[in-house]
């Protein structure tokens, strides 16, 4: 194979290190330099700030490497980069290169801490931004949806000589939600992880792949983002986790402990860090309906960040840790020793977003975790800084990459010459590399304890050759009771996966440790090789360690043995009623086996309501069994009610038969008429059953008529479609004309086939009740409801006045606009009515659909758009974040929030400060469509009933689909009544916005909008 030139960096010896350096007073200070200044390679490290102790030294810029989504550093320390130049561009409009993104090795030849050369390791028209990177001796993994590619270097020289498919079919081509990179774990497994665009996992030939049940890994069974674990040859893939929305990467422990992070929906501040526990659900959509987090339901978590995760839903895994608004990427767990005490054997995170990289000091808090951030490295003052990823080094110092670009997800990439690697280490520190030996036992084993993982790799695979030659210098540092217990820890499970192992004596020795993280380890160990687990569980059933137990419940998990019902009640009844990791870890020990644990409990506890602990596993359980319990729980009215919502709540969650006659009973016991208790058995309750019960329908009525005239209202006669209501409903539509609640009346009377009731109005003498009707219509934007209005307009029948009022009404909805431009066009308006009908789409969010209507108007002529200013006009403006929160107000608000002021509609920008300079923020603006924030797209909707719909789709389950439309309005329709539904390549925010705003107002809406940040 020909061998390609190395090229020579353009070395950067700048250094930041701690706070207080003396040696940056000599140095440009950032604020001195221009915006394009700031941005030069050479002040790379002006705008960064780093934790006391610790220096951050530029290793690679570009013109080196350009856009680095992911990285990976071998046993050399050279760093390997995936690029992403040709980034989303059928989204942004960006140019692409035909040859394919490139997978760079970047080396520092003389141990400076800088890259002297950089290699092409591979470029191929089938890399289009991937998004992970793995490598493990001579095969590279490289993860980019479709596939998972293993490159194999054969040769040993820096290029690919051939490549498999190891993975196939995962959603998310060019998309950030789909497949992410691979990490080698303690064990000599891989562990990986995709966003909820992956949906599948396919193998090299298409077949499903099966998981540890023997079921496919699709959406049938998991629900969206999820994590895995495999062997290095991708076989016996076992999924550990689902329900994520998008997790960048895994990272494992010495004791296989899986931690990551997971973005929320753009600008909802619910950014989060988890432990993965082991089969559980981590709740970005509801685990029974697939419903979305934004979806009414009984127990709502009373703030947004909460809500997000469905946190109060039994079966949802807590959280480590919520960190507010940003875009989290890279993650690893620092088992080193170079950096200072409080980062060893702990997290080190990179978000994006908030162009930080932190510490997580995590300590143990029950059977769960509890942590605190520490910052390392800041990018304050230069918000281009977007540490996309994090490894670390053999010799114990961070490489962090940089995709350096004014904006982050969505799509974006407003920059696409640029990229930039940093090292991060104590002052003065050399980047020396380690020369391990692995031709001997002592040596291979030294490198074990090496903090980069392929340095590890190759440490365990040599040990793993070398079989029983290796056993007694594995067993020296095993049985050491002063070594680190993490360096004890590996050198564990290499023995325990060597060909003839005696596994067993490992396990139990592991098990009667001293430590609890080896005794959990020893029980991992035992699942892993399927050793005889019962008989570890039963040893450590009774651990005094709450994560002990914690594991031993996790290992119950679908083990179908007749021991397993007492020993999973025997660790229910050491729950304390007050630790919800642990309470999870029952309840996932206990799936699919509900009966028969629920049971084995009620035989040890003699009431099962008897205190907090046993009231939670009631809560938790699924079976039919803690049905009764349930309902003595949800009626006790020496609660409040506010504490009884959970078990009505948990009503949602149990699918037997019991459920229903319990809750009538519910009903029928409830001798007071409590309009409250009625009220939430009716959210509980199916249809099915109201209809047949005498009892359930008169409560059901006693409750709608409680709730006249709200939401509520318009919630429970639709759900029961109570067609008495309809006139109730004409008149709240009549009444509240103008409002959402009147629109929401006149789309669910026309649903209730009450277009007759509609039309005896509209053909009426009380010309109010007429306009205020024909105006709660004209916000529905159904086929019928356009079709009721165009007829007013167009009917000579009807007073000219009349007409006028609905021919401005026609074009007051997505599918009115559409309207509006056929029967335009059509010639069907009479010339009096034509201004009238261009009216009502004067304020259409397609901006083309108002220019074409105008174009209709006698003697209109076409005025020129103006050119974007650029920002370094805006920048020579003096703006006023007051003035710049009042044009927000009148022009941003009817989409946003920002605080307690706004629309619910696109992503909130409390904090988008916190992840947008101006330059990010003007480029947003002008051009809404080239970075769409993912959870934010625009669906067209195609009904049976001819009609259209275009909003975002904020929740989709099997019967339902929930849609937001500009203003923050939204709708529920069922989805037997959708005949198609496309999504927008367009952004729902409007073109050409910053038109109608002048140089002045929109630089003092840039400065109000750069102020919003995390307090």
């Amino acid at each position: 194979m020909n061998r390609s030139l190395p090229f020579i960096c353009l070395a950067i010896s700048f250094l930041i290190s701690c706070k207080n350096n003396t040696n940056k007073t000599s140095e440009t200070k950032v604020d001195t330099l221009t915006e394009a200044q700031q941005h030069l390679a050479e002040n790379a490290l002006k705008g960064l700030e780093a934790f006391d102790g610790l220096a951050v030294r530029t290793f690679a810029t570009e013109p080196m490497l350009k856009n680095p989504t992911n990285i990976d550093v071998d046993e050399r320390g050279r760093v390997w980069v995936t690029e992403a130049y040709n980034y989303r561009p059928a989204i942004n409009g960006n140019p692409t290169n035909a040859a394919g993104d490139r997978i760079m090795i970047l080396e520092d030849n003389n141990g400076d801490g800088r890259a002297d050369t950089a290699k092409v390791f591979y470029q191929g028209p089938e890399l289009n931004a991937p998004l992970g990177i793995c490598v493990l001796g001579k095969q590279v993994l490289i993860s980019q949806s479709p596939y998972v590619w293993a490159f194999y270097d054969d040769d040993g020289d820096d290029k690919a000589d051939r490549k498999e498919v190891m993975f196939s079919g995962i959603g998310g081509e060019q998309h950030d939600h789909g497949m992410h990179t691979f990490t080698f774990g303690a064990d000599g497994k891989l562990y990986f992880n995709f966003g909820n665009e992956g949906r599948q996992l396919k193998d090299k030939n298409g077949k499903p792949v099966l998981d540890q049940d023997g079921d496919p890994i699709d959406s049938k069974k998991y629900k969206q983002g999820m994590v895995f674990r495999c062997n290095p040859d991708g076989s016996h893939v076992e999924c550990l986790g689902q329900n994520f929305r998008n997790p960048y990467e895994v990272a494992v422990d010495s004791y296989g402990t899986l931690w990551q992070s997971d973005n929320d929906d753009d600008g909802n501040r619910g950014v989060r860090i988890n432990y993965v526990m082991d089969y559980g659900n981590y709740g970005y959509t509801d685990e029974m309906t697939g419903a979305g987090w934004q979806a009414n339901r009984t127990n709502i978590e009373d703030s947004i960040p909460f809500r997000h995760w469905h946190l109060n839903d039994p079966g949802e895994v807590p959280n480590l840790l919520q960190t507010g608004a940003g875009s989290p990427t890279g993650i690893v767990v620092y088992e080193g020793s170079l950096l200072p005490k409080e980062f060893q054997g702990q997290l080190i995170h990179c978000d994006a977003g908030t162009n930080i990289v932190r510490s997580y000091s995590v300590t143990k808090n029950g059977a769960g975790y509890a942590a605190k951030i520490i910052n390392i490295l800041e990018g304050e003052k230069d918000k281009w800084f977007r540490p996309a990823d994090i490894c670390v080094a053999p010799d114990g110092s961070l490489i962090v990459a940089d995709w350096y670009d004014p904006g982050v997800g969505g799509h974006q990439a407003g920059d696409q010459t640029r990229g930039r690697i940093y090292r991060i280490a104590p002052p003065k520190s050399d980047y020396t590399i380690p020369k391990e030996n692995y031709s001997t036992p002592e040596g291979a084993i030294t490198a074990l304890q090496n903090a980069n993982l392929s340095v590890r790799y190759h440490a365990f695979t040599t040990l793993q050759s070398m079989g029983t030659e290796a056993v007694p210098a594995l067993e020296k540092l095993w049985n050491d009771e002063n070594a680190n217990p993490r360096m004890r820890a590996r050198a564990f499970w290499v023995l325990i996966k060597m060909k003839n192992a005696n596994a067993q004596q490992y396990i139990q020795q592991a098990i009667k440790s001293n430590n609890p993280d080896l005794r959990i380890t020893g029980l991992r160990a035992a699942r892993e090789l399927n050793a005889d687990v019962l008989n570890v569980v039963k040893q450590l059933v009774n651990d005094s360690d709450a994560q002990v137990r914690r594991e031993c419940a996790i290992a119950l998990h679908h083990n179908k043995s007749a021991e397993a019902p007492e020993l999973w009640a025997t660790l229910a009844m050491q729950h304390d009623g007050k630790d919800r990791w642990y309470l999870e870890a029952l309840g996932i020990g206990a799936d699919k086996q509900w009966n028969a644990f629920f049971k084995a409990y009620l035989n040890q506890v003699k009431d099962p309501l008897q205190s907090a602990a046993s009231r939670d596993i009631v809560w938790r359980a699924r079976t039919d069994e803690a049905v009764p319990c349930l309902a003595r729980l949800a009626s006790d009215k020496d609660i409040p009610v506010q504490n009884r919502l959970r078990y009505f709540r948990a009503f949602d969650f149990n699918t037997g038969s019991a459920k229903s006659s319990y809750l009538v009973k519910m009903i029928t016991d409830n001798t007071s008429n409590d309009v409250s208790l009625n009220k939430l058995v009716l959210h509980a309750l199916d249809v099915k059953t109201v209809q047949h019960s005498a009892a359930a329908q008169k409560a059901l009525a006693d409750v709608i008529e409680s709730v006249q005239r709200t939401p509520e209202y318009i919630e429970f006669v639709k759900q029961y479609e109570v067609k008495a209501e309809n006139k109730n409903l004409l008149q709240l539509a009549i009444d509240s004309a103008n409002a959402g609640l009147g629109r929401d009346a006149a789309r669910l009377l026309l649903t209730l086939k009450g277009a007759a009731l509609v039309q005896k109005v509209l053909n009426g003498k009380d010309t109010l009740q007429t306009k205020a009707l024909l105006a709660a219509l004209s916000g529905v934007g159904s086929k019928e409801s356009i079709d009721i209005i165009q007829k007013v307009a167009l009917s000579p029948g009807y007073p000219i006045n009349i007409r006028k009022d609905a021919a401005g009404k026609i074009g007051k909805s997505w599918g009115g606009e559409d309207r509006v431009l056929e029967i335009l066009k059509a010639k069907k308006v009479p010339a009096e009515l034509v201004p009238d009908v261009v009216s009502s789409v004067s304020g259409a969010w397609r901006g083309s659909v108002k220019s074409k209507a105008e174009s209709y108007l006698p003697g209109h002529t076409t005025t020129a758009l103006k050119k974007a200013p650029t920002m370094n006009e805006l920048a020579a403006i003096k703006a006023d974040a007051a003035k710049g929160k009042v044009i927000f107000m009148n022009t941003c608000s009817v989409c946003h929030v920002a605080g307690n002021e706004g629309k619910d509609f696109g992503p909130k920008l409390t904090e988008i400060g916190s992840k947008y300079a101006k330059d990010g923020l003007l480029d947003a603006i002008v051009h809404p469509s080239d970075g769409i924030s993912f959870g934010y797209e625009g669906w067209e909707i195609k009904m049976k009933d001819g009609s259209v719909m275009s909003g975002i789709i904020a929740s989709n389950t099997e019967t339902a689909m929930e849609v937001k439309f500009p203003g923050g309005t939204t709708q529920q329709i069922k989805t037997n009544e959708v005949a198609s539904k496309k999504e927008m390549k367009t952004s729902l925010m409007p073109e050409g916005l910053y038109q109608n705003l002048s140089n002045e107002d929109l630089a003092n809406l840039l400065e109000y909008l750069e102020g919003l940040k995390k307090k």
